[in-house]
């Protein structure tokens, strides 16, 4: 299976914080998965460690590049394709990095790896 993390997924993965499922950590260590993260998240998580809303032990760059490297985790660029798909999403939610996510679980065929049920209203697949 192809998955795209949510940014606090990733950043609870890393952790191995207790709000994680059974299914999001075994999804997550399974090697015949492919994980990817988005770039729109390492954008969100530069945001929040600038503001102080989340506390890393690195930058988050080095952060995002020493975890994506221990965990085989590829990272995923944005393109037009991407944002083309944002334009036409129907508004059930007004987060854009979530709907950035969102739009490329649906362009890449990727299942999500996130908690929130909002993401049901989309036409993709999420697991947690």
């Amino acid at each position: 299976m192809r998955v795209l993390l949510d940014t606090h997924a990733f950043l609870w993965l890393m952790v191995d914080d207790p709000r994680l499922s059974v299914t999001a950590k075994t999804t997550f260590t399974n090697v015949a998965n492919e994980i990817y993260l988005s770039l729109a998240s390492a954008w969100e998580m530069a945001i929040k460690s600038s503001l102080q809303k989340i506390k890393l032990p690195l930058p988050v760059k080095d952060y995002i590049i020493t975890r994506s490297q221990a965990h085989q985790i590829k990272l995923l660029n944005i393109n037009l394709d991407h944002l083309a798909i944002v334009e036409a999403l129907p508004l059930h939610h007004r987060d854009p990095f979530d709907r950035l996510l969102i739009a490329q679980s649906i362009f890449e065929t990727l299942t999500i790896l996130f908690d929130d049920q909002f993401f049901d209203s989309y036409s993709i697949q999420r697991i947690w």
